[in-house]
Order: structure tokens, then sequence, then C-alpha cells
């Protein structure tokens, strides 16, 4: 068995939506991340991941913490709260409760926690000053419940000016294209101790795509207000993309 077994639970953020790859695999910075950590350490990783788009933070914990745990990881990744902040009525320290919960759990199981903030898309969406005021207190309050952990392996990604820069996101401008996923793996990677491959931190960008004005809300918003209003998610149906270990091999260039 590998000495290291990281598996990752979240939502879209996790699940790595904004980085699919010309096969359709949605790849996203906890794949980087598993291949970054064989890479670095020359040794292959059993990773899993349990994240699911869509999902409220306390969901998360419901369906994916225990599955998770069950796995007896030495590892686990956790960030949520993003969908909770785009509902009209959000108790931010019902949020953080959810992150206490999670600590607890891997204390009790022997498991080291990475705990991530998700990067800040409130600058190209609407609504911005109350996705951006939400998402501080979030980060404040989080931080500020593991102070004292020096254990915790902390990647916070919230108040990175750079990455919440119109290139690092996708054409929704809700989830991070693949220069975001990078840049959110190379500081993970640096938050394990790990050297990150250089090019990481800062992709260069491609050209801007997307829909504009009112093509945007009609392509990107109206859906996700349809969702909202029949109660539905877009991740409902979907199942793990890595719900069992998968083995993580280190590269071979060359």
């Amino acid at each position: 068995m590998a000495s290291v077994r990281y598996v990752a639970i979240g939502d879209s953020f996790t699940e790595g939506v904004g980085d699919e790859l010309p096969d359709g695999h949605v790849r996203g910075w906890a794949d980087l991340v598993a291949q970054g950590w064989a890479d670095a350490s020359g040794e292959p990783i059993e990773y899993a991941n349990l994240a699911i788009r869509g999902k409220l933070v306390w969901p998360i914990l419901e369906q994916q913490l225990e599955p998770a745990l069950a796995l007896r990881p030495t590892h686990l990744s956790f960030n949520g709260g993003g969908n909770d902040m785009l509902r009209p009525r959000t108790s931010v320290s019902h949020v953080v409760d959810a992150f206490d919960t999670v600590l607890r759990r891997c204390d009790e199981e022997g498991v080291r926690l990475i705990l991530l903030s998700g990067a800040n898309p409130s600058g190209q969406l609407p609504l911005s000053r109350l996705i951006q005021r939400r998402g501080d207190l979030l980060s404040w309050a989080v931080e500020a419940r593991v102070a004292e952990r020096t254990d915790v392996v902390r990647a916070y990604n919230w108040f990175d000016r750079e990455l919440a820069s119109p290139p690092y996101w996708s054409e929704d401008r809700l989830h991070m294209s693949s220069r975001g996923h990078h840049r959110v793996a190379a500081r993970v990677l640096a938050a394990l101790g790990m050297e990150p491959p250089p090019a990481w931190w800062s992709m260069p960008p491609l050209p801007p795509a997307g829909a504009r004005g009112a093509a945007y809300y009609r392509e990107h918003v109206g859906p996700w207000v349809r969702r909202r209003l029949t109660g539905t998610s877009s991740g409902d149906g979907r199942a793990a993309k890595f719900g069992t270990w998968t083995p993580f091999a280190p590269s071979t260039d060359g």
C-alpha cells in the first residue's frame, strides 16, 4: 500500500469543473496535486476524489465525509461553502461549523487535514459586493478557527488578487479555468512542503472567450436561476470521478 493516501471532498471547485480536457474528462487542482505529489516524492500515491459539483457545505459532509474517512486516508482535503455563498439567505457561522466538524473527524481518525479557501469569482459576477463580503467573512472565520493548529495544512486562495482576475476563470465566470486550477494546485503542493512546477503559478493565458452581455445571462445565469427555482442541482445524478483509490505514479518524461 502506498505511504500517501490522499482523498478530496467538496463541490465543483474540488471536482475540477472548468479544467476540462479534450477527451471530456474533468481534471482540476486536486488531480494535479495528486500527480505533482507523486512526481515530487518520486513514489506512487493513492488518490480518491469524492467531490460533486453543486453541493452545499453540509450535504458535502453528509454524503462524502464518512465514505472518505472509511477509505482510511493519510490526508484529506476539504473546501466548501461556495454554493452556500450564492444563496439569498446564508449563515456564515453555519458554514464555518462544517469546517469544525471536518477537523474534529479528521482528528478522531488520525487524518491530516488539507484546508482550502476557494478562489474569489466575485469581480466577474452579478451581486459581486454581496459575494465578496460573504467570502471575506467566511475566509476570516475559518482562518481564525484553525489559527492555533500548526498541523493543519493551509492553502488559502480567496485573497489571491491575481487568481481573482479574469484570465484565471472559465467562460461561466464562476469556475476557474485550467490556468486557475494549476495555480491552486501549486499553492497546495507548496503548503505540503513540495516544489511545484514553476509554470503552474501563472501559465500563459488563453485568448478571451465566452458570451458577454445578454448572451452571458442567457447561457450561464439563466440555467443557474432555473435550478434554484426547481430545487435541482448541477450535481444531481453524478457519481464521484475517483470513488475508490486510484494509483498516481511519478511521471516518466523522456
